[in-house]
């Protein structure tokens, strides 16, 4: 016969019953296998701990003999229903025999305590009760009882409850592990389509960075500056990160101009100007290819793509924003559709003020850079035309980490 826990033991007269000093081994969800059929056709019982709480020590006994004769054999048990939620805690059994009328905690006090647990929420419980009042048997059940038992037991009745008990128990902690299991894979995919599609932002970014061989680091400057000024705004640090990458696609459009305008060292003639400025559309073509009708029909294809395209498209649709946007100016007289005010997006707010900077303290082919004072003097200037004044309080605020980055990417 089996070991009994020290809970089996009544207390001696004026001592409590002392608490359990060593954590049992956890059998973890997946080891926990429903009964299989045996070779003499008989099912084994389902692996489980069993907890018997009742202050009478001849109802405990006799419950614990009646399981053991049915073929299980570990057990957690206690006639001082005081220490019942901590050994519940500390145990961790897979069904418990809980009675419902003992001195100084009775069995519902205890129900309502396991269930406010949510690791218990699905433990089962079997009510043990002489009392056949059908008050206390709703509110057993509106606790979460899962199943009654009537004093004296059964002795038919109690082994195939407490074994439907725990089949119940095992799978749902199967359900569970399997849950957990899913979400960690989603979690893991979900990683990986956010490394590959910011490698492909990278990759777009350090594209239009070669096809304008003169910007040097300017893709990897504006997106630091952006990064820098959306912190300094307050705004989510998963914004901030998203910003910091896709500002670096501002000018991809540049892919689309032609090479004499593009690459011409001189000042550009109006008409040349023209072309240049459709890099903005040219950059939202580029990243956010599938409008209308097309994105429709890409998302109808399967109903898995379309939710990958819906929610994992965010960061692209930023970068497209961003593309189309950084042109304009804040008293609506910039390109390409003449925004003006918080009708600009903010990203493209935040991503003109990164852009205009780096510009003017950068060397290019037709001039020099600007004294890092004189940069400042003329985005102060744009204030309220050019600019929006609260994102350059923004990047004026952080001014001295805007140098640090200046520095540190410094075209060689």
């Amino acid at each position: 016969m089996p070991t009994s826990s020290p809970h089996s033991i009544p207390p001696v007269a004026g001592q409590t019953a002392s608490p359990l000093v060593a954590q049992p081994a956890v059998v973890p969800p997946e080891l926990k296998q429903p009964p299989r059929t045996t070779a003499t056709g008989q099912q084994s019982v389902p692996r489980g701990k069993i907890m018997i709480v009742d202050d009478e020590i001849a109802n405990v006994l006799v419950a614990k003999k009646l399981l053991t004769q049915a073929g299980y054999t570990d057990f957690e048990t206690t006639t001082d229903s005081t220490l019942a939620v901590g050994m519940v805690h500390h145990c961790m059994p897979d069904v418990l025999l809980l009675d419902i009328n003992m001195p100084h905690v009775d069995g519902i006090s205890i129900l309502k305590q396991v269930r406010q647990v949510e690791r218990f929420r699905h433990l089962p419980v079997l009510i043990l009760t002489a009392n056949g009042d059908s008050e206390v048997k709703l509110k057993c059940l509106e606790l979460g009882a899962t199943d009654f038992l009537v004093k004296p037991v059964d002795p038919v009745e109690l082994a195939p409850r407490v074994r439907n008990a725990l089949l119940s128990k095992i799978h749902q902690d199967q359900l569970a592990h399997h849950a957990a299991k899913l979400e960690e894979t989603v979690r893991q995919r979900t990683r990986e389509l956010e490394l590959s599609r910011r490698q492909v932002i990278y990759c777009l970014a350090r594209a239009a960075e070669l096809r304008d061989n003169d910007t040097g680091n300017h893709v990897i400057r504006v997106g630091r500056y952006a990064g820098i000024i959306a912190a300094s705004l307050g705004l989510p640090k998963r914004f901030v990160a998203d910003i910091e990458l896709a500002a670096q696609l501002h000018d991809v459009g540049k892919i689309a101009v032609p090479d004499a305008v593009l690459l011409k060292p001189g000042k550009l003639e109006p008409e040349e100007f023209e072309i240049i400025q459709t890099h903005v559309k040219h950059g939202r073509q580029i990243i956010n290819p599938f409008m209308g009708h097309d994105a429709r029909a890409m998302r109808s294809h399967v109903e898995s793509g379309a939710e990958m395209l819906r929610d994992g498209s965010s960061l692209m649709r930023l970068a497209a924003t961003i593309a189309q946007t950084h042109h304009e100016k804040f008293d609506g007289s910039g390109y390409p559709i003449g925004l003006a005010g918080e009708d600009i997006p903010l990203e493209g707010r935040i991503t003109a003020v990164a852009d205009v900077f780096d510009a003017l303290s950068s060397e290019r082919p037709y001039k020099k850079a600007l004294a890092r004072e004189k940069c400042f003097e003329i985005l102060e200037e744009g204030r309220g035309t050019h600019f929006d004044p609260k994102i350059l309080d923004a990047f004026f605020a952080s001014a001295a980490e805007i140098v640090r980055v200046q520095v540190e990417y410094m075209d060689c």
